[in-house]
């Protein structure tokens, strides 16, 4: 999300997860949430994840708000732009790009995704939200979801997001087998990142 692996916010759209008996009948956690609000809770297309990175809070948030370099520790994004100036809040916008490769559904393409924070609380949580547009793939929507939670060691941080849209919600076990891919992809690279600042 340079392959399938940056595409948390567009991942979503390929393979084929299932839940074996017990997965299904265990209840699912709490959705994330920031100020209140969390992903869509109707999207079909869902992956949750966290991981423990031993770093400082500062430098993991510095890192995951700093848009306009995530290119340089995240491989799957090909470009990043803030659309406006200053820090992070909500109401930014920011617009980045990650290729897709071919899929049994899609042609390989490049996802335009134009994000928009929608909540944000400095150091614990930000919300955004907004479509990935490629050619022969759309999402018209993905929630992204981040926590972050200082713990004894590093930052435990957690992710969700969801996609909705008439033809990614075609293939949902594709989908949700590559929104995993990128979100897992996404965790491993901000890990990395932040415990070699």
């Amino acid at each position: 999300m340079r392959s399938l692996l940056a595409i948390p916010l567009i991942a979503a759209a390929l393979f084929g997860a299932t839940a074996t008996p017990a997965q299904a009948a265990t209840p699912a956690p709490a959705s994330l949430s920031c100020r209140g609000q969390g992903v869509d809770p109707d999207a079909k297309i869902r992956y949750r994840a966290e991981t423990l990175v031993k770093a400082p809070l500062s430098t993991v948030w510095r890192l995951q708000t700093d848009v306009a370099r995530w290119p340089s520790w995240q491989e799957p994004v090909t470009s990043a732009k803030r659309l406006d100036h200053g820090p992070l809040r909500p109401r930014s916008q920011f617009r980045w790009t990650t290729p897709v490769p071919a899929t049994p559904v899609s042609p390989p393409t490049t996802l335009v995704i134009t994000s928009t924070v929608e909540q944000l609380q400095h150091g614990k949580c930000i919300r955004w939200t907004g479509p990935a547009i490629g050619d022969g793939l759309r999402i018209d929507r993905g929630v992204h979801v981040w926590n972050f939670v200082e713990v004894p060691g590093g930052v435990l941080v957690r992710t969700e997001e969801t996609h909705a849209g008439k033809q990614i919600e075609t293939e949902t076990g594709l989908a949700n087998e590559f929104l995993k891919i990128g979100l897992d992809a996404w965790l491993g690279a901000l890990k990395t990142a932040a415990e070699h600042c």
